[in-house]
């Protein structure tokens, strides 16, 4: 641990890094914060760089985007040969977050260097956009620069395989060993003029993004123009990448009736008067709503800052309904199965994870259509995607979603994409418009038919060194409890050993004899431990009942 002294020694004295940065350095005294940042590199892990922005090798800047950029590059040529690698290239977006557009080109400049041409956005971009541009372009690779919907502290660097899916496990692996054998001021970014006029640093232009909308706003639905126009919509990209495209793939589809909320309509990296930009959060929303109330409007649309991430709320009797990830998923799959009709295939699938819930499956033995659950991360439901399209036999593809509000119906792109879901559930609420129902009584049917079931995903954050730690004790705690951890479990699945041929993941699972789950891991990309909580009951009181109990239990493991 000490060692964390010669690495800040190194980032305070080295020339290589720029003289703003020392001077910030210099101004830290807190030996604790001193240690933060440089008791280990930010990690480069299955899902790429993730952390708070700041000077130091634990922080996001500059000089680990650097590195982490020269070991993608050196894998890609290690990968596909040097001059395909050039030739091809790496597609490289940015949200709106503080910064973002700074690291996207850091990135593109260290990938010219290292002789990988490099496709950049100019313009704030999604990060389903980025998927796209890659098959779209034929890159060997992508790069986005987000965070998703982490707080305004923290920035990300998120790489891509040539078919626009997170990189695999496999290919993680062989990247983050590259980037471990780079020494950080190693890395000499070509200049970024320079670059252009050398032709490896090529500006992405319009008429992508053009292509991109009109094949995100081209959902098939047997509803009315007229419909479509008389429905009202109330837009917030929460600060984030959304908005243009969003609203232009809507009144592509027909949504001409969209008002945005101009509060959080401006990309801003600081999120003003939200503690997180998520639209799994009831306040991230609350604006909308309250416009939507104002406007009389039907539904209410949020993505998050890199527009992969859609929450919404639907009006009822009562005022609005904020819908969670899991309810949005089956109201999805149900409504894209009525939609189909006849025309439904047999071998149709969804692809969902091990931590979305119960009644997915449910809702797909009944069409007799395909159910496969895979680990967290959109990436293993991009595989599945991609091992359907090499082989169509083993089935097609319907649609992939996940409990944290991610959600994908066409194969446009391998990562989730808000700005296509938007269309899809704004096609939603029409065709249920025309039969006479609202979204919440399409839900509703949906529990009288299947039973009550409900999703909470409670997280708590354990931040630092200290909260590491208390992390990996917290499951190494439960895993020694087993069964004795709390009554009515009737067994438990421990993800770390290998299930059903998946990779091995730090997730245990509780199967209770009521016919509900609880699952907890590690999040991958923020400092914490989430808990999630499947609930079957007769009721909504009481699935209330059964999650404060539940949620008791999360508490205290947790204190």
């Amino acid at each position: 641990m000490e060692d964390y002294k010669k690495t800040y020694e190194l980032w305070k004295n080295d020339e290589y890094f720029d003289a703003e940065s020392r001077a910030e350095l210099a101004a830290v005294t807190d030996e604790k914060e001193i240690q933060e940042r440089f008791y280990k590199d930010l990690e480069f892990g299955t899902g790429g760089l993730r952390g708070i922005m700041g000077f130091g090798s634990n922080r996001m800047n500059i000089y680990t985007v650097r590195r982490a950029s020269a070991g993608f590059a050196q894998f890609l040529k290690e990968k596909y040969g040097e001059e395909e690698a050039m030739n091809r290239g790496v597609a490289v977006a940015w949200d709106s977050r503080n910064n973002s557009f700074l690291f996207a080109k850091e990135t593109a400049a260290t990938m010219a260097s290292c002789g990988v041409t490099a496709y950049l956005f100019d313009v704030v971009s999604p990060t389903p956009l980025l998927s796209f541009a890659v098959r779209q372009l034929g890159c060997v690779g992508g790069v986005v620069i987000t965070a998703s919907h982490n707080a305004k502290e923290y920035n990300g660097y998120k790489a891509y395989d040539e078919t626009g899916c997170q990189l695999g496990i496999e290919d993680a692996e062989a990247v983050i060993s590259r980037v471990e054998s780079i020494s950080v001021t190693s890395v000499d970014p070509m200049d970024l003029e320079e670059a252009k006029k050398l032709d490896m640093v090529r500006i992405i232009g319009s008429m992508l993004i053009d292509d991109y909308i009109e094949t995100v706003s081209g959902f098939s639905c047997d509803v009315s123009a007229e419909t479509k126009a008389d429905m009202k919509i109330v837009y917030t990209p929460i600060f984030g990448a959304g908005n243009t495209y969003v609203r232009r793939a809507l009144d592509a589809a027909g949504f001409d009736r969209v008002s945005v909320v101009r509060e959080q309509e401006a990309p801003d990296g600081n999120f003003p008067g939200l503690k997180a930009p998520n639209p799994e959060n009831p306040d991230a929303l609350a604006l909308a709503i309250a416009q939507a109330e104002r406007e009389g409007a039907d539904l209410v649309l949020g993505t998050d800052p890199d527009s992969d991430r859609v929450g919404i709320a639907v009006r009822g009797k009562d005022g609005f309904r904020l819908f969670t990830g899991a309810e949005t998923g089956i109201m999805i799959l149900n409504f894209l199965i009525e939609n189909a009709g006849t025309s439904l295939r047999s071998d149709a699938t969804v692809v969902t994870t091990v931590v979305t819930g119960l009644m997915g499956s449910a809702i797909a033995e009944k069409h007799g259509i395909r159910y496969k659950e895979v680990l967290t991360g959109f990436k293993f439901i991009g595989d599945v995607m991609n091992r359907l399209e090499a082989d169509p036999s083993q089935g097609s593809f319907l649609f992939g979603y996940e409990e944290s509000y991610g959600y994908l119906t066409s194969m446009h792109a391998r990562d989730k994409d808000a700005v296509s879901t938007s269309v899809v559930i704004a096609n939603m609420a029409a065709f249920y418009r025309e039969m006479g129902l609202s979204l919440i009584d399409v839900l509703e049917g949906l529990y009288k038919e299947y039973g009550f079931h409900t999703v909470k995903v409670p997280s708590y954050t354990l931040e630092g060194l200290d909260g590491a730690a208390k992390i990996k004790a917290i499951t190494a705690g439960l895993r020694e409890k087993g069964m004795d951890l709390m009554p009515g479990i009737d067994r438990i699945v421990d993800y770390s050993k290998g299930v059903d041929g998946l990779p091995k993941s730090d997730v245990l699972k509780y199967y209770l004899s009521d016919g509900s789950w609880m699952a907890v891991r590690p999040s991958g990309t923020e400092p914490k431990i989430k808990f999630y909580f499947s609930i079957k009951a007769e009721d909504e009181q009481g699935a209330e009942e059964k999650y404060r109990r539940l949620k008791a239990l999360a508490d205290e493991l947790t204190a």
